[in-house]
């Protein structure tokens, strides 16, 4: 399954919530960007430039990241995909990666929030992380190009018939309850 939504809405903490629940592996683009910036690989440095300046880091390096991520062994009873795919290209990579693996998607969970919303939590996140990617200019520029980007991922997957969205905003808890509930309505009215 994949979670999607812009930035701030909460998507990280769903898909651990989600992880925990379902009892399967969560993989976060944006926990491995993180932490290889920290780490210093050069990937890190690479995709540094990017997250610094509120860009997305280029399909090539995502999508082989998530190529060898999805190859390994604690994937095979089931994943949630946290940050990617982003763009149309990402969907046709992803769709690639999975038919070789002869799997596909269940679900696709949008998280969906008021822009000015997500600009005031991720102020706040980088104030008490002091993380130097979210600043205001930042922040706004990263929702736009989650705007502009992402909008023909969530048609695409619309299309499929496997796209719940799901407000993400409220107390966690509650936002984990709509998320279960939405989830089990569409996975049960499969069955």
């Amino acid at each position: 399954m994949l979670i999607i939504g812009p930035p701030g809405s909460g998507k990280g903490t769903q898909a651990g919530r989600i992880s925990e629940r379902l009892g399967i592996v969560a993989i976060s683009t944006g926990d491995i960007f993180r932490a290889n910036v920290k780490q210093r690989t050069p990937l890190g440095i690479e995709a540094k430039t990017y997250l610094d300046s509120g860009d997305f880091v280029p399909d090539s390096v995502t999508n082989n990241m998530v190529r060898e991520r999805l190859a390994e062994p604690d994937v095979a009873g089931g994943f949630l995909l946290d940050g990617y795919p982003r763009t149309s290209a990402q969907v046709e990579e992803l769709d690639a990666i999975l038919a070789a693996g002869s799997t596909g998607l269940d679900i696709v969970l949008q998280l969906t929030a008021d822009h000015e919303e997500l600009v005031r939590r991720l102020l706040s996140r980088a104030a008490e992380e002091g993380r130097t990617d979210d600043n205001e200019k930042v922040v706004r520029r990263r929702l736009d190009l989650y705007e502009r980007e992402t909008s023909a991922v969530v048609r695409e997957y619309a299309a499929r018939g496997i796209l719940v969205a799901v407000d993400g905003l409220g107390a966690i808890d509650e936002v984990t309850d709509r998320v279960m509930a939405a989830m089990s309505r569409v996975v049960g009215g499969r069955g």
